[in-house]
């Protein structure tokens, strides 16, 4: 393949730009917000999880609260009833059983209001940790939302870049003849390089000298010859740095 020196030199300002893109994808992915966002969602799981805990513990106590409330109702109004039908009895046979009766249904309201005093009690206390697992939520969402607010601006800087450096690369390529082009493209995406400087008998694209029998082969081609890196097999481009 041949291709002038001008031209094959250009190559180097190619892979230069496509090196810088690969830098901002690689920075882009790399984005030191995108662990702290993963870290904080772990947390947030955790939290998650520990407030459904908290939260059916508050429920379950508000119903027993709710019905132990019911049973001291049902308990107050036949207290209610039996003082009414007490003090309107002439019979003392009568009288005495329902005062019989209003003892223990005292000592059972009395029990049940214990109960009820004990659930409340403990019902506060579920709804400060439900509060306080509710303010760990609120303040790992707000630092999940600065995160990922970072993560966007700076993913939008480094778009912005990326998309400067594309229209950089966009307008290098008519200067390439599509063959020369081509094998660019095919070696970049296989060895990972396109094209590598020979500096003073070094391939910068291995960083490898190169071997007695290589450099011959290449002081002996052309100037417009299209010569390949034997180390990393990338186009190796040659200057007067080339020391051939």
């Amino acid at each position: 393949m041949k291709a002038s020196p001008e031209v094959q030199k250009q190559l180097l300002t190619l892979q230069s730009v496509d090196n810088r893109l690969q830098q901002l994808d690689h920075a882009q992915r790399s984005l030191p917000e995108h662990a702290t966002i993963r870290d904080l969602q772990g947390t947030m799981s955790g939290i998650r999880r520990e407030l459904a805990v908290r939260s059916g513990a508050v429920e379950d106590a508000r119903t027993e609260l709710t019905r132990t409330e019911s049973d001291v109702a049902v308990v107050e109004a036949r207290i209610q009833r039996d003082q009414q039908r007490l003090a309107a009895t002439t019979s003392v046979k009568d009288a005495q059983g329902l005062e019989h009766e209003l003892a223990s249904l005292q000592r059972r309201r009395n029990d049940l209001e214990e109960i009820q005093l004990t659930v409340m009690e403990r019902l506060e206390e579920l709804e400060g940790a439900l509060a306080e697992i509710v303010g760990e939520r609120d303040r790992v969402q707000d630092a999940v939302s600065a995160a990922e607010a970072a993560r966007d601006a700076a993913v939008n800087d480094l778009r912005a870049e990326r998309n400067r450096v594309a229209d950089d690369r966009a307008a290098l390529l008519p200067m390439f003849p599509d063959e020369l082009i081509d094998l660019y493209e095919r070696q970049r995406a296989r060895y990972g390089i396109g094209a590598a400087l020979l500096r003073g008998g070094v391939s910068l694209g291995s960083n490898v000298r190169l071997t007695g029998s290589d450099l011959d082969i290449v002081r002996r081609a052309a100037p417009d010859d299209v010569v390949i890196c034997p180390d990393s097999s990338a186009i190796l481009i040659r200057t007067e740095e080339s020391g051939i």
